[in-house]
């Protein structure tokens, strides 16, 4: 097939555009590697040999930090939080395109309302609540990231079950299927698009967010953002290799698993994000 000139010249915009998102992180990579002092004065430099300093940056960076406990926090919140996501929206979604009455109605809308409120407007009523309701600890954020993460979730897979042949439920049906049997052996394979699409866009936001853990389980379960902060001293002074260094330390998984996943991402989108 015959490249057109305008399929060239789209080609060179995505790449110019793609080395503006890789250029920050390329430039916390190499001051990871650098002196903290240099930073500062030559932050576009590659390391020389005087400048350079190895893997010390992430030495102190993980033992002033409490990395490792951090990272276990929030492996453990973004996990479960996402497995919940993707098992009760779905759900959520199915019963509101397949039960049409007055309380589906609304409930849709509002879940799909609590998208475009913004987090500001909720944060001290949300984490008083949470206090209340003692959910203010690790078990507790995953029913708070439930919940926020309820709306867009719910949007996209009602998208993608609206196109979902009502016939292949009617048959499972009549072959014998439960209304469980339904949904997990029937319709969620079907889903499995939205359902990936889902859990990544979910996991990079849980797993880079700060204000909600700082809000809800503060310090006592520290997850890598809120460990983070803890570079910055006093009088605004900032350790900035360690911080570079646990920077980098944070992005890679999530780089991994979007480099992983990431053909999902246009499939889910195609096939139900964009549609109904």
């Amino acid at each position: 097939m015959k490249t057109s000139s305008f399929d060239k010249f789209l080609f060179v915009i995505l790449i110019i555009l793609s080395a503006f998102f890789i250029f920050p992180v390329f430039i916390v990579l190499i001051n990871s590697f650098k002196l903290k002092f240099s930073i500062a004065a030559t932050p576009f430099m590659l390391p020389t040999d005087e400048t350079f300093i190895g893997i010390e940056n992430y030495i102190e960076g993980v033992n002033n930090t409490g990395f490792l406990s951090a990272f276990g926090w929030s492996l453990f919140v973004t996990v479960l939080s996402v497995a919940a996501i993707t098992i009760f929206t779905p759900m959520t979604a199915w019963y509101i395109i397949r039960v049409k009455n007055a309380f589906t109605s609304i409930l849709y809308y509002s879940l799909v309302f609590s998208m475009i409120v913004p987090f500001q407007m909720v944060m001290f009523t949300m984490s008083k609540t949470a206090n209340v309701l003692r959910l203010d600890n690790p078990i507790g954020i995953i029913f708070i990231y439930l919940g926020f993460g309820a709306g867009l979730s719910v949007f996209m897979f009602s998208g993608f079950i609206k196109n979902v042949p009502l016939g292949i439920e009617e048959a499972a049906t009549i072959d014998g299927c439960n209304t469980l049997e339904l949904f997990w052996r029937v319709v969620f394979p079907i889903l499995k698009p939205t359902a990936i699409t889902v859990a990544i866009l979910n996991t990079m936001w849980i797993w880079n967010d700060y204000l909600l853990p700082y809000l809800v389980i503060g310090n006592d379960y520290k997850t890598i953002p809120i460990a983070i902060q803890y570079l910055k001293g006093g009088y605004g002074s900032v350790d900035m290799g360690a911080l570079m260094a646990m920077l980098m330390l944070s992005i890679i998984p999530v780089i991994i698993f979007y480099l992983s996943s990431q053909k999902y991402i246009i499939k889910g989108v195609a096939s139900g994000a964009i549609k109904g």
